[in-house]
């Protein structure tokens, strides 16, 4: 750089980019500064110009000095091979320029770290860098060795595994396109191994979540469930925790839902279709984004789904990428997902989409049922996708109403007493369960022909009106129809 091109530089004044020191004698105050610029935008820290004046001054270099820049050059970690320049101040006797170069190409090597510190720039201050943001950018530059979905579960093997889920998963990859039909037919090992799930023959983290029989030794695996009278926390009506993996948290996390939100039918041709307030594949995509995407290296939160007067609310604790915004999220942009481990399998199987298509399907589902589009809101560590609930006509929906007696056919879909009749599917439901008492759900899928959510919430409704009674295990239990 030239004295000249130095002038033009320093013009612009102290920047996020460029700062300015007096003397070496504020050499650590400009290497906090050199750390914050390769954690940042990059740019220049200048040695001999006068702040305040931009006047330059330079200043003697010795052998000396340039022993304690190199000194303090190597307190930077990873390594920077940093640019180092001295430039002769014209008429002032040998004095020089220091200008240090923190190339924005090593910038994506970050977080670097000065004598054990991090620092980054805020608009041109100087600061340390927050411990969440240092550990986000640990996981951006080293992304297998630190991400959680990555790592060998302790205490676990293959048999830990609920083979029948995994089974599922890979059938609905297959029949998707997006697996080998091979796949059907190898050992849970070999299956496995190429969906990436295993360390050395051991299962990874991102196994546990999504296939493990019990997850009861990570308190990170849970779904917390509350409907609230009201507009905030302060009445449940319903209140429920659930642990289990990736699957078990969905299915409960949709049953929830269509037991508290208003459900609504409509007959097209000879079939009765039903449908939620809220679109249940765009509630379903919500939960979904928020199981895969949140921190599981976070074990003092959990998912939350919360039902309220006026909405409902997801919450993930995690973060956005750094590409996404609350403002551009509802624009097209590519997939980032947190965990890739988890969300390439759930990809892979069909129950996550890839290409960043996720907030798009939900505002596009929204607006053909004409219901308020999501919100997102980030904050305090946590994201929330907020779905607002439709009014209803002649209704308000202020803590002292009740949700199910806002019209007749909510009232109807709500009640659960004896009274109520049985809907012709149930009455099929409970016409298998007697010819067969140990009928699996996916046998009732395929011989009712709907979807899974649907038979859950028709046997939740037959559990509840004590119609039926579910006696031992998901593998070895069986149904029990009570006498009524």
């Amino acid at each position: 750089m030239t004295i000249e091109e130095l002038k033009e530089l320093i013009k612009i004044d102290e920047t996020r980019i460029v700062e300015m020191k007096k003397t070496t004698g504020e050499l650590i105050a400009a290497m906090h500064s050199v750390c914050a610029m390769l954690n940042s935008d990059g740019g220049h820290v200048i040695i001999g110009i006068a702040p305040t004046s931009l006047k330059i001054i330079g200043q003697y270099v010795t052998d000396k000095t340039r022993q304690e820049i190199a000194w303090e050059i190597r307190k930077i970690e990873p390594f920077v091979n940093m640019a180092v320049e001295y430039i002769d101040v014209p008429d002032s006797d040998g004095k020089q320029i220091i200008i240090f170069h923190a190339d924005r190409n090593v910038y994506r090597e970050s977080p670097y770290v000065y004598d054990g510190k991090p620092y980054y720039k805020l608009e041109s201050t100087t600061m340390v860098m927050p411990q969440q943001m240092y550990e986000e950018r640990l996981r951006q530059r080293d992304a297998y060795k630190f991400r959680w979905d990555s790592m060998t579960a302790d205490n676990m093997a293959i048999e830990d595994l609920d083979e029948k889920r995994i089974r599922t998963a890979v059938t609905m990859g297959v029949q998707s396109g997006r697996l080998n039909p091979n796949a059907e037919s190898e050992s849970i090992p070999d299956v496995l191994a190429k969906l990436e799930l295993l360390n050395d023959g051991k299962p990874t983290n991102a196994a546990v979540a999504l296939f493990a029989k019990d997850t009861r030794n990570y308190p990170e695996i849970e779904l917390k469930m509350g409907y609230f009278k009201g507009n905030n926390r302060m009445v449940f009506i319903d209140n429920k925790m659930e642990r289990g993996n990736f699957f078990d948290l969905l299915d409960s996390g949709i049953a929830f839902l269509f037991r508290n939100l208003r459900l609504s039918g409509e007959v097209k041709g000879l079939l009765r279709e039903e449908q939620l307030e809220i679109p249940a594949e765009a509630l379903r995509e919500a939960l979904t984004n928020a199981l895969c995407h949140r921190q599981y290296e976070r074990t003092n939160g959990s998912v939350s789904l919360a039902i309220y007067d006026d909405r409902v609310e997801i919450v993930n604790p995690g973060v956005f990428p750094p590409q996404l915004t609350v403002d551009n999220i509802r624009m097209t942009h590519e997939s980032y997902p947190y965990n890739k481990k988890i969300a390439q399998v759930l990809y892979l199987t069909k129950n996550l989409e890839k290409w960043g298509t996720g907030a798009n399907r939900m505002i596009d589902l929204c607006r053909e049922q004409s219901v308020p589009e999501p919100e997102w809101k980030v904050e305090n560590g946590t994201v929330t996708i907020i779905f607002r609930r439709p009014q209803i006509t002649g209704t308000s929906n202020n803590s002292n109403d009740n949700p199910s007696n806002v019209s007749q056919e909510a009232s109807q879909n709500d009640t659960k007493d004896d009274t109520k009749e049985l809907s012709e599917r149930q009455k099929v439901i409970l016409s298998l369960i007697q010819k067969n008492d140990t009928i699996t759900i996916d046998e009732m899928i395929q011989k009712t022909n709907v979807s899974s959510i649907t038979i859950k919430r028709d046997l939740s409704e037959l559990q509840e009106l004590n119609i039926l009674k579910r006696e031992g295990g998901r593998k070895q239990g069986r149904w029990i129809i009570i006498e009524k």
